[in-house]
């Protein structure tokens, strides 16, 4: 929860000749983004690639599967992100479709500096394996 940028920053201190990546997702980006101001002010040209999903989460995903869809405090409103890095003279770009990302993955890449890259999720994507309520992982027997 809002490590990811600042983790990444350091990793960049340790390896200035190489291309770091934060990979940040499931709504946490609102907590790093404070790290963008640093990694402008410092210059320390890591890339950002961002997961925005406007229901993110386990907590979202039990709720849709356990709890017939009733949803509390997970619908995430956020703003424009890509706007925001550009007022740090930061490039990026927003996405919502997944054939544009190998492109956009290249133009980040191959930028000179930072880059904010925000891949838009949809609201109801899940992740899995998922351990139901009172069960044990991996399962035995």
């Amino acid at each position: 929860m809002g490590f990811a940028l600042p983790a990444a920053i350091g990793a960049k201190f340790g390896a200035l000749d190489r291309t770091v990546v934060a990979i940040i997702g499931d709504g946490r980006f609102p907590d790093d983004f404070a790290g963008i101001r640093h990694n402008y002010a410092n210059r320390h040209r890591c890339k950002d690639h961002h997961s925005e999903q406007p229901f993110p989460g386990y907590g979202r995903q039990w709720q849709e599967l356990f709890n017939e869809r009733r949803y509390s405090f997970v619908d995430i409103q956020s703003p424009d992100f890509v706007r925001l890095a550009s007022a740090y003279n930061i490039p990026g770009k927003k996405i919502d479709n997944r054939t544009e990302l190998p492109a956009v993955l290249n133009e980040m890449l191959s930028t000179k500096g930072s880059f904010l890259l925000e891949v838009m999720v949809t609201k109801e994507n899940n992740v899995f394996p998922m351990v139901p309520q009172d069960a044990v992982w991996p399962r035995s027997g």
